[in-house]
């Protein structure tokens, strides 16, 4: 397996029903689909739905000709406990068509995140989305308390939906110090730090994005012993040059990972990340080398 492969494989758990794309059920469903069966699927990772849109998935679904079922990480709502028991119930009939393996919901309080893991009784792998700014230091032992996951707001349709590289930078040493995985969303869509317009409006507003790959690169790196202050510099990283990345490595300004330690990562710590277009993540990642 090449270095990239290690850090990028099924990393894109496709949002398309979420803004700013926020396209309709038929539209999100052929479209994951067809991700699946080209060549670029290798990124690909699970189909993104709400619970309460389950049911709206199933029909969608039997429209289609299924060669497996659509692995599904589903967002729940207020009523936690609620949706846990009802995407329990989804799988036990729509198992040839779907199957949700991954609740994420928006947890505030340890009171709440002990509340959710009981509801899920392992049988989901939960993502906690806790705040990241003030200091989620305690929150995030809850969440390893639990034996759960956490989930990272990276970024929205707004400027102000972009947390500081700082505060990025605080939630991936919480959550390494703490033992606990985590998967990233929103604000994605593209591989390097960069101005991008924040929704696909035809005048649209701008704002810095961050890169997954330097998401990524960074959590891999922090997890290898990189200091806080160049993860900073890892997150804010804008020039593709910076990035040393080729068959057997990937890394920067010197520091270098195996594809052994990438997977690693992938697999322990830094989960996946979710994206409302899955285009523009391997679209672009093309662009800018000729790694597959």
């Amino acid at each position: 397996m090449t270095a990239v492969r290690a850090l990028l494989a099924n990393i894109v758990d496709y949002a398309g029903l979420f803004p700013p794309a926020a396209l309709d059920m038929p539209t999100a469903v052929r479209n994951y689909l067809a991700y699946r069966a080209e060549g670029s699927s290798w990124m690909l990772g699970r189909f993104v739905a709400p619970v309460a849109r389950l049911g709206e998935l199933r029909s969608e679904l039997e429209r289609h000709s299924l060669s497996e079922a659509v692995p599904v990480s589903a967002t729940a709502g207020t009523d936690i406990e609620g949706d846990i028991a009802t995407a329990r119930a989804f799988n036990r009939v729509n198992l040839g068509f779907a199957r949700v393996e991954v609740i994420e919901a928006r947890l505030s309080t340890s009171e709440a995140i002990e509340g959710a893991a009981r509801a899920a009784r392992g049988e989901f792998d939960l993502f906690a989305e806790v705040p990241a700014d003030p200091d989620p230091g305690t929150l995030i032992e809850a969440v390893a308390r639990a034996g759960i996951a956490a989930k990272l707001r990276t970024g929205g349709t707004t400027v102000d939906a972009f947390p500081s590289a700082a505060t990025v930078v605080r939630f991936i040493r919480r959550c390494l110090d703490a033992g606990v995985r985590f998967k990233a969303t929103a604000g994605l869509h593209h591989p390097l730090r960069a101005e991008y317009p924040l929704t696909y409006e035809a005048v649209a507003p701008k704002g810095t994005m961050f890169g997954y790959l330097n998401v990524f690169v960074t959590a891999a790196l922090m997890r290898n012993g990189l200091t806080d202050a160049d993860a900073e510099r890892v997150l804010n990283e804008g020039d593709r040059r910076r990035f040393e990345i080729t068959a057997d490595s990937i890394g920067w300004e010197g520091r270098t990972l195996t594809p052994e330690q990438l997977r690693g990562v992938r697999d322990g710590f830094a989960v996946s990340f979710g994206s409302c277009s899955f285009r523009e993540p391997v679209d672009e990642l093309h662009a800018i080398s000729n790694f597959s």
